[in-house]
């Protein structure tokens, strides 16, 4: 994979994402992005398309520049590679943001798609091995991995501790114990509750080697609740989630919301005593079920 190459897949992933957000046309996502990326871009589309059929003409243009690509090498397929550029998108400090996306293709004919799509803290990823010709290292998602876990086992760890608590392979955090302590506050509500979920992903992970001899890990999980309220109310779905909601609309008192989560992690090396660091997740809403 060239440089040139990459950008080109950078250029085709921009202009995607902006064809898509101005005709909020879900169709057009798959050209252009895969995996949980897909998922979660896919369904924004979708509610968007709902509260706005005739698109949305003035959505600003993403664009990019100062991009750099980290290539690992491989054989066979799938492949991937990860692309960061600097954004014309602002975070809340008002400072331009570097965007960090995992491109894959599953065969020679295919065109590169975006699968994972993170930001960083600072706007740097974590330092990744390369060798003397720029190659980075890609890290087995198996035994021979070398980590604390194995990149093929992460969604199911992490989605075994969200529904457990136990387990101590990851540090404490926003995304971890924090995300557990809030989620059972809001599953006791006045007149509500909350059931939920963590179930694994079967999307691939992606793990580059850092230069500590851990990790980069790319992966997702799926986040399901199940809410009902009071006999005799009726749960009243958002007008941002209405174009998600499956079957035919119906006044119910219990309603089932799938969530995709993807998360970005440095997974320490095996024997350093280290736990999984999250350095990034993002999350979406992709189906609303009345039951």
């Amino acid at each position: 994979m060239s440089k040139a190459e990459g950008a080109k897949a950078l250029d085709r992933f921009a202009d995607g994402f902006n064809k898509a957000n101005r005709q909020l046309d879900p169709k057009l996502n798959p050209s252009f992005e895969a995996g949980p990326l897909l998922a979660i871009d896919q369904a924004g589309i979708k509610a968007a398309q709902a509260l706005r059929p005739r698109g949305n003409p003035g959505f600003p243009a993403l664009t990019f520049k100062d991009a750099h690509f980290t290539v690992p090498k491989q054989k066979g397929w799938p492949k991937y590679f990860l692309a960061d550029a600097l954004s014309n998108r602002k975070d809340a400090s008002g400072q331009s943001t570097r965007w960090f996306l995992v491109f894959g293709r599953d065969g020679v004919g295919e065109k590169w798609r975006a699968q994972y799509f993170a930001q960083f803290p600072g706007n740097k990823a974590p330092e990744l091995k390369t060798d003397e010709n720029g190659y980075a290292e890609a890290v087995p998602a198996g035994a021979t991995s070398g980590l604390t876990v194995d990149p093929g086992k992460l969604s199911r760890r992490y989605a075994d501790y969200l529904n457990t608590g136990k387990g101590g392979a990851f540090a404490s955090g926003p995304n971890t114990d924090g995300w557990r302590e809030r989620r059972a506050k809001d599953s006791h509500q006045l007149g509500a509750r909350i059931l939920w979920e963590d179930t694994a992903s079967e999307a691939p992970p992606v793990a580059l080697r850092t230069t500590d001899g851990g990790a980069l890990v790319f992966f997702s999980t799926f986040y399901h609740q199940q809410k009902t309220v009071s006999e005799g109310s009726v749960i009243t779905v958002p007008a941002g989630l209405q174009g998600l909601v499956e079957g035919p609309q119906k006044k119910t008192n219990r309603m089932a919301f799938t969530t995709v989560s993807a998360q970005a992690v440095t997974v320490p090396a095996k024997g350093s005593g280290g736990k999984v660091v999250f350095l990034n997740r993002r999350e979406g809403k992709t189906a609303v079920k009345p039951l």
